[in-house]
């Protein structure tokens, strides 16, 4: 019951980040969660896996958000409102 309400919830809250264009975030919040309610269940597993998949989508995503902060400044340009 609990698991089912989270996930609902988390679908909006990823759908929200995905019209936005923060789709690899969304991923990585989607094994954060899929890794919480494994552990919370016992699935010691699933739950360490889902996380080292979460983990290293995130420092993808901030190896990406740094070379693109490092790149529209080499550029000179501001950045679109």
């Amino acid at each position: 019951m609990i698991g089912n309400i989270s996930v609902r919830l988390f679908a909006g809250i990823a759908n929200k980040l995905k019209q936005k264009g923060i789709s690899m975030l969304s991923w990585t919040l989607t094994f954060l969660v899929i890794a919480i309610i494994a552990a919370a269940l016992g699935f010691t597993g699933i739950a360490g896996a889902a996380a080292n998949i979460a983990q290293i989508i995130f420092f993808i995503f901030l190896a990406l958000l740094i070379i693109s902060l490092l790149a529209g400044a080499l550029r000179g340009k501001p950045p679109a409102a």
